[in-house]
């Protein structure tokens, strides 16, 4: 073997290298030395293989490999120069050019100002500089980029492209930027302050930040990613619509402030509305503790009370009428919109370990689609909630032992809210059953309000006192029977019962007949409907122009007169009573059609005149009990009530239509429970914060 090359003077040296590449010389005066020869052959250099020269000095010499082989022995390959660093820093000159150039004819005074942010993109600092690209290799998008940086004109910030609570959605609203929390990023908020309204100013480099995609970082550095907070912002300065880079999860679980979403009072305001005209029929928050917890701004030490506070929010706005927010519906929709948003990136990275409060924000979050219109996000919602909640175990009883007294009574009203709401969307949607009663192990709610459960102890109720949750409880015992008569439906419809089995199905259907109307027997006085002297036949006053024109004026006057009376919807027994009562209607009549489909298997033919009356009774029950509640405390249950009365409404019609031997006078009850049916849809479109739906858009329901 040949003695190893020696080295080179160091002006003139490569490194040693078996791949060839050479660097171009460091200085243009050296002409008078040789040229440079290739360390390989061409043939050396293809077969990559090492190039043996007798003498390494001359250039004439072949290679013992290229006389081995008898080829010529050539040195006709010229190295490439690297691209991307040189075109890199080309780009960047030219930049820089065509910067002052265009800043010279405008402003010769700007020129230095112009050429600032190219010179901080030239030269980032090494440590938010990602590892795996380093200071050679830009990412691509820059280099597209880097060119219009200097002329971005001075315009107003555009909301974030993918909203979730930085938009601003009122003019008076106060943007995020001004009120970014000052635990983790006070810095960034006087910047923001600095220029006033968040006006962005082409050279302010601190104002790119403003325009990212995603709410700000508690922390400036981003050393976990560092590409996310140079490139990655410098990208934002164009509108590409796409981002590049797309943060974990976990990136969104962080505290937060109310002041992001709305103002406090705004976010206090709709909080009061929750508690005055929803919590009666969802008691699923302790009130003292979800206060005292609001007041010392527990959101911004903990992600997930943040959520729980948002996802109540979004539920209250869609829920509660137009006339008690001092909003536009536009501005209603788009708040209860952001703040579900905001609830939803931080539960989504959330759910180990699973608590109580994954299951109430889910619970709320279907609440809002279901009045959204949202029907397949409805259910995806129920689904994570009913879900977590049988992780939890919230269905045994045996799961409450050591539990303080507040979480057992959260986790108690919450499981019998996705309980009733399970057995509804079965009856209305024909869907399978989630939560069967025979799994169910767990206790009702205890009778006792909210300021006399403790982390401690279960304290006294005031004798003569109806507890709030007393009507969850009756409400809860309804479902429970219509839970059992829609498992045997299910169940015949499968394998239909035969003989003495059809005989002895029959039996327990009456029982659970007996058992429904009887349900209600025991309501304490304030729960108890208000008397009304049985007639044979309905009062004209019932139906007819005068009762509708009058009806629609009282509804009118709920939802679009600020100054409208709101005893009754303030009444919290009275809005229960639509809803315990209506309910145990809707069950009633489920299980009567029932009954009569085994009398008819077991004796092939029906009394239709017994038929006729039992479905008169329904609707005059039905509309007696309408009549008894005044139209406030009605409205004041939404949309779950109408979808209710419609499903009976519209079957007893049916009924009434296909019978040949139907009397008059249930003709005549079911053509007045249209009538109301007309004004139950009324109301329900004053729910509606999307003006181009209407009432009857959806077949869906999920009851409370």
């Amino acid at each position: 073997m040949p003695a190893a090359r020696p080295k080179k003077e160091n002006n003139s040296a490569t490194p040693p290298s078996d791949d060839g590449h050479l660097k171009e010389s460091l200085s243009e005066n050296s002409k008078s030395k040789r040229k440079r020869q290739s360390q390989s052959c061409d043939a050396c250099r293809a077969r990559k293989v090492r190039c043996a020269r007798e003498n390494p000095d001359d250039p004439k010499q072949s290679c013992k490999h290229c006389i081995t082989l008898g080829i010529p022995c050539t040195y006709d390959y010229q190295p490439k120069k690297r691209g991307p660093p040189n075109l890199y820093l080309r780009r960047l000159q030219e930049a820089a050019a065509a910067a002052a150039n265009h800043h010279q004819s405008d402003s010769p005074s700007d020129l230095d100002a112009a050429a600032s942010p190219i010179s901080t993109l030239a030269s980032p600092p090494q440590s938010i500089v990602s590892p795996t690209i380093g200071s050679k290799s830009p990412p691509s998008f820059l280099e597209s980029s880097i060119n219009q940086l200097p002329s971005i004109p001075s315009v107003p910030i555009p909301p974030s492209r993918y909203p979730i609570a930085a938009d601003t959605y009122h003019n008076h609203y106060t943007p995020q930027s001004s009120v970014q929390s000052s635990s983790y990023n006070g810095s960034r908020a006087s910047d923001s302050g600095a220029n006033g309204h968040g006006l962005h100013h082409p050279h302010s480099q601190p104002k790119v930040e403003e325009q990212q995609p995603y709410p700000s970082s508690p922390s400036d550095s981003f050393s976990t990613y560092p590409l996310y907070n140079w490139s990655y912002k410098q990208h934002q300065l164009l509108p590409i619509p796409v981002p590049t880079t797309v943060p974990p999860l976990s990136y969104y679980y962080r505290p937060r402030r109310l002041e992001e979403i709305a103002p406090r009072d705004t976010i206090s305001l709709i909080i009061a509305l929750f508690f005055d005209f929803v919590y009666p029929l969802t008691p699923c928050v302790h009130k003292p503790s979800f206060m005292a917890d609001l007041h010392s701004r527990r959101e911004e030490r903990d992600p997930l009370f943040f959520a729980l506070v948002m996802s109540t929010v979004a539920s209250t706005l869609v829920q509660v009428p137009r006339s008690y927010l001092p909003m536009e519906r536009p501005v209603v929709r788009k708040l209860a919109q952001t703040a579900h948003e905001a609830s939803r990136h931080i539960t989504i990275a959330s759910y180990d370990p699973p608590t109580s409060m994954h299951v109430v924000i889910r619970y709320f979050d279907c609440i809002y689609h279901f009045c959204e219109g949202h029907d397949a996000t409805q259910h995806a919602a129920f689904g994570e909630a009913a879900h977590i909640a049988v992780t939890l175990r919230m269905h045994e009883e045996a799961s409450y032992e050591g539990l303080d007294p507040i979480e057992c009574e959260v986790r108690r009203r919450t499981f019998w809210l996705l309980f009733g709401a399970d057995k509804s969307m079965s009856i209305l949607l024909g869907r399978p059953i989630c939560l069967r009663d025979e799994d169910c192990t767990v206790h009702f709610p205890k009778e006792l309000d909210d300021e006399y459960i403790t982390p401690s102890a279960y304290l006294p109720q005031p004798h003569g006192k109806t507890a709030i949750v007393s009507g969850l409880n009756y409400t809860s015992r309804i479902f429970a029977l219509l839970g059992e008569i829609l498992v045997r439906i299910r169940v015949d419809k499968r394998s239909p019962p035969q003989g003495q089995f059809a005989t002895a199905r029959l039996e327990e259907v009456q029982s659970l007949q007996a058992r429904i109307l009887a349900a209600l027997s025991h309501t304490p006085e304030a729960l108890r409907l208000k008397q009304t002297q049985t007639q044979p036949h309905l009062p004209p006053e019932y139906g007819g122009a005068g009762f509708r024109q009058a009806t629609f004026a009282e509804v009118k006057d709920f939802f679009d007169n600020p100054n409208a009376s709101r005893a009754n919807a303030l009444n919290p027994f009275l809005v229960m009573q639509a809803n315990l009562y209506v309910t145990q209607q809707l069950v009633r009549f489920v299980i009567e059609q029932y009954r009569d489909e085994l009398l008819m298997s077991l004796h092939g033919n029906l009394d239709e005149m017994q038929v006729a009356e039992d479905r008169e009774a329904v609707a005059s029950d039905l509309l007696n009990i309408l009549h008894s509640i005044p139209i406030q405390s009605i409205a004041t249950n939404g949309p779950s009530l109408v979808h209710k009365v419609r499903f009976v409404a519209s079957t007893l019609l049916d009924a009434v239509r296909k019978a040949e031997t139907a009397p008059a006078s249930a003709a005549r009850a079911h053509a007045y429970l249209w009538d109301f049916l007309s004004i139950l849809s009324e109301i329900e479109r004053n729910y509606l914060l999307d003006d181009d739906r209407d009432g009857t858009s959806s077949g869906d329901g999920m009851m409370v």
